[in-house]
């Protein structure tokens, strides 16, 4: 088995540069690896202390030279960093590197999780890197930086944290990485003014994987067919919209890609897969036929099956978002346009020459093929058109009885095959600056020990502006500088023998301040006006608290607003209100914005004082808190709000909640209601797919983990006890009579009989709805469930050493006990089930 790299460093810590380099290529060459020319030439160039930009294909092995650096870093003993775009890849790349470099010599700093920040090695998202650059400029303890990814400098939201290291860290080393950048001697001028080394760019368009380009003419069915007949598959159709995705999977599914053999294998394979949420019927019927889907709307372990399955080579068709350029870990040997412009936000434009060839890059698996295909598809009007005037051949009569199809109407613009060629030999367009100032920006710089004020003109001048947007930025940088003034966060100070004069932060403000938990602090600071003590609803205003400081799940908020616009149509139509009226009302209703008053006024007040966050990062909404108050499982609300195609992104913000609640709350600010919410919403979390929690839960407490995954190695086959912690597997009891209760009030009696299935006595959905009968025959509403009635009063449970006792009282409409059930939890069965196993022996009403 071939050493580790880090088992290279001993030796290389007692010897000199070139030393160094021959033990890493000893490595690369027992790892049965070739260097490219390119790689090649970056490593002598970094080993020759310059900075590098390397400007090489998908597939090329930047990956490989970056580890190179971060080994030389090691070997002299200093620091690098890594940076990536998104929390994903600099979580793998951490995983990748503890692999080969050893996990107590790499640690990883995001938004979410702090791991061994001290360990000589970090990976860091680039706004982590940024805020520390602008808080320690030159002191920072950066010796070598990777920016990978580097294009996202021209990113519209994000780019300024691109473009922030190279403006602040003279003393560190750069390696710039990306397949598509452009021009770079900008880069290279800036990094060796800064530096004052010589940067230079290592090019090439040599693709291990070359690729074939082609434009068809043929409708997007025959265009597969062939290209499959041509052993071209695994084929990346690339839809723009969740929607199309789903769209193009349906269309495909009448003709039969995978043989009878390739489905037998592919069934063998999803042994075991649950597609239990209420799109998981959809996926699976898709990927049994051989399709695979890929967006960001589906739950992470769908993808994760589609991505498997294509690795092992029994997907020929995968119908996804272009998400596919930033990295997916999908192999495909063709990518398949079905368009070339889509909505970028702003309006629907032909795509940049960048995003075609990142997304084009992916085509061609390394060690599997040969050469790779990237195929465009005309407009579907132009292939119509075309099949029109083949039909009628020359003759006059019949081409002058032609109705040609039009283009349509919304979301298109007109590309042809001399666009595709454009995109395809056109080099990416040059890198655009988006440099900013923020409030967060100009309070790290400030906080500088000494000469912040000089450092923040300094920045402004360095940045890669033209003349006129510096000054713009000096004269917003200084409008900022008097509103922190007056609010009192900045202080004028005289020159002194203490104080080189010019400004400085307030001492209390530098103790709490953090731009990435800004928000979070808003929370902490609001939460005693939230007045636990004589606050009914205080868990509920506190999970509101915390969901407003979140990004809005947009669709799941349209779809709330759609509902209430339903049913306030039905009732002014019912009060015979006129349509323009009716229109009217409409267009005052908003999403549910509970507590919206409190929020607002609280958070003006908090911004006065810490004016950096931003009038528009307080979003009051009511998601998680309406899947709470209801007590709903997360296939009841999907169904609930038509979100089928849309679990995943319903999913990241549950998670995100619970996350922020375990973050932003105090232990001290917790009380029992509060603690079972926060259970509630991981349960509802890990019970839809848990690895969105367990790789963040493993990083927050990694010897914990560790730990963990040692006892689970020493007894791989025996399930956790979940009834160990009594405290957390008494709210599994009440949660799982709460299920119960809520199916059977809304006399559901499929997922009541569900709740209790496998127990003794049997119940069947005709029993249950036999033994509710009395109720609903002496009382005009169903049983309550709202918050009041799943107070810990009216669940009264007796623990005994094999068994649970458990009685759910039952209120009425006016709040009176008026029955209950009489429950049973079996211990041992709950043990085997790693959950709360629920026996209802009787309905008392």
């Amino acid at each position: 088995m071939p050493a580790t790299l880090v088992e290279r460093l001993p030796g290389a810590l007692r010897v000199g540069a070139d030393e160094v380099l021959d033990y890493f290529l000893a490595w690369v060459e027992q790892s049965g690896k070739k260097l490219y020319p390119a790689q090649e030439e970056a490593l002598l160039e970094l080993w020759a202390g310059k900075n590098v930009i390397l400007n090489t294909p998908t597939g090329s092995g930047k990956s490989l030279v970056a580890a190179a650096l971060h080994f030389k870093a090691m070997s002299e003993g200093r620091t690098s960093y890594y940076t990536s775009p998104i929390k994903a890849l600099v979580n793998e790349k951490f995983f990748d590197l503890c692999r080969e470099l050893g996990p107590e010599n790499v640690g990883m700093l995001t938004g979410d999780a702090t791991v061994n920040r001290d360990a000589p090695i970090l990976c860091c998202t680039a706004e982590v890197l940024a805020n520390m650059a602008l808080r320690e400029g030159a002191q920072a303890p950066v010796d070598y930086a990777i920016l990978d990814e580097f294009h996202y400098y021209s990113d519209r939201d994000r780019g300024t944290a691109w473009q922030v290291p190279l403006l602040t860290l003279p003393k560190t080393r750069f390696l710039l990485m990306s397949a598509t950048l452009g021009p770079t001697e900008r880069f290279e001028t800036a990094l060796t003014e800064l530096t004052g080394n010589e940067s230079v760019t290592v090019r090439s368009s040599d693709r291990p994987v070359p690729l074939d380009f082609e434009y068809r003419e043929t409708p997007l069915h025959e265009t597969v067919r062939e290209l499959v007949g041509r052993n071209l598959a695994p084929i990346y159709i690339v839809c723009f919209t969740q929607r199309s995705c789903a769209e193009e999977a349906q269309n495909l599914m009448s003709v039969d890609y995978a043989t009878k053999e390739e489905k037998r294998a592919i069934h063998a394979a999803l042994q075991g897969t649950k597609f239990d949420s209420p799109y998981g019927k959809e996926v699976q019927r898709f990927v049994r036929h051989g399709i695979g889907l890929h967006h960001a709307g589906l739950l992470p372990k769908y993808r994760l099956v589609v991505e498997k399955l294509a690795q092992q080579g029994l997907v020929k068709i995968i119908c996804g978002t272009d998400t596919l350029g930033v990295g997916v870990n999908i192999p495909i040997r063709t990518v398949l346009f079905t368009k070339l412009c889509k909505f970028d936000g702003e309006k629907t434009a032909i795509l940049s020459v960048r995003d075609f060839q990142q997304i084009s890059g992916r085509a061609g698996r390394k060690g599997f093929d040969t050469r790779g295909a990237v195929v465009a598809q005309a407009p579907e009007h132009v292939i119509e058109n075309l099949r029109l005037d083949a039909k009628a051949g020359d003759d006059p009569a019949k081409k002058r009885k032609l109705v040609r199809k039009k283009p349509p109407d919304r979301g298109y613009v007109h590309w042809d095959r001399n666009t595709f060629e454009r995109l395809r030999t056109s080099p990416p367009e040059p890198l655009v600056s988006r440099f900013h100032v923020t409030h967060g920006m100009l309070l790290n710089v400030l906080g500088r020990p000494s000469g912040g004020c000089r450092a923040m003109k300094q920045l402004v001048r360095a940045s890669h502006e033209g003349p006129a947007s510096k000054r713009q930025h000096g004269r917003t940088a200084m409008a900022m500088l008097r509103s922190l003034v007056g609010a009192g966060i900045v202080e004028l100070v005289p020159r002194s023998a203490d104080h080189p004069g010019g400004v400085r932060v307030s001492a209390d403000l530098q103790q709490d301040f953090s731009i990435n938990n800004a928000l979070a602090l808003y929370v902490i600071d609001t939460i005693p006006a939230l007045r636990r003590g004589d606050n009914p609803e205080y868990a509920l205003d506190l999970l509101t608290l915390v969901e407003s400081t979140l990004e809005n799940p947009d669709l799941v908020l349209h779809k709330q607003l759609d509902r209430l616009k339903g049913l306030k149509v039905a009732e002014l139509k019912a009060a015979g209100v006129e349509y323009e009226e009716r229109m009217a009302e409409l267009e005052k209703l908003e999403y549910p914005k509970p507590n919206a008053e409190f929020i607002y006024v609280t958070f003006n007040e908090f911004a006065k004082k810490h004016p950096w966050v931003g009038q528009d990062n307080i979003r009051p909404k009511s998601v998680a808190r309406e899947m709470y108050e209801a007590f709903m499982s997360f296939a009841e609300y999907v169904k609930e709000y038509g979100l089928e195609r849309a679990e995943g992104l319903l999913l990241r913000y549950v998670s995100d909640v619970y996350k922020a609640l375990v973050q932003s709350v105090p232990e001290r600010d917790r009380d029992d209601e509060v603690e079972e919410m926060v259970l509630y919403l991981r349960g509802v979390v890990r019970g839809v797919d848990s690895s969105l929690l367990d790789e963040w839960e493993r990083l927050r407490h990694p010897d914990e983990a560790r730990a963990v995954e040692s006892a689970v190695e020493a007894a791989a086959d025996e399930a956790p006890d979940a009834t160990r912690d009594v405290k957390r597997f008494t709210v599994l009891v009440r949660n799982e009579v709460f299920r119960l209760l809520r199916a059977l009030a809304r006399r559901d009696w499929e997922a009541a009989a569900e709740v209790v299935a496998g127990t003794e006595p049997a119940w069947t959905p005709a029993s249950l709805e036999a033994a509710m009968a009395p109720w609903f025959a002496e009382h005009a509403a169903p049983p309550r469930t709202d918050p009041p009635a799943r107070a810990p009063v009216n669940t009264r449970i007796e623990r005994g050493e094999a068994s649970w006792r458990v009685v759910q009282v039952l209120l009425d409409d006016e709040g009176e006990t008026s029955g209950s059930l009489e429950c049973r939890v079996d211990l041992a069965p709950s043990r085997r089930a790693a959950a709360a196993v629920l026996a209802l022996e009787s309905i008392r009403g």
